[in-house]
């Protein structure tokens, strides 16, 4: 975490990039696989998706 606090904007845009192309490069190798589990993946997705927010809204109006 201590290194990160040196990032800039121009950083986390790189970071979310390559994130973003690993996600697609593997859903492009590994679609068969991952087919069955399409939607235990969704679940997940909105799940996480939803505790991010939560923490990232809610917490931040808690602690005005």
């Amino acid at each position: 975490m201590a290194g990160t606090k040196n990032y800039t904007v121009l950083d986390y845009g790189c970071l979310k990039l390559a994130l973003l192309s690993l996600g697609i490069l593997l859903g492009c190798y590994f679609a068969d696989f991952f087919r069955p589990y399409t939607t235990v993946l969704w679940i997940v997705y909105i799940l996480t998706f939803a505790w991010i927010c939560c923490r990232t809204f809610v917490n931040s109006t808690r602690q005005r």
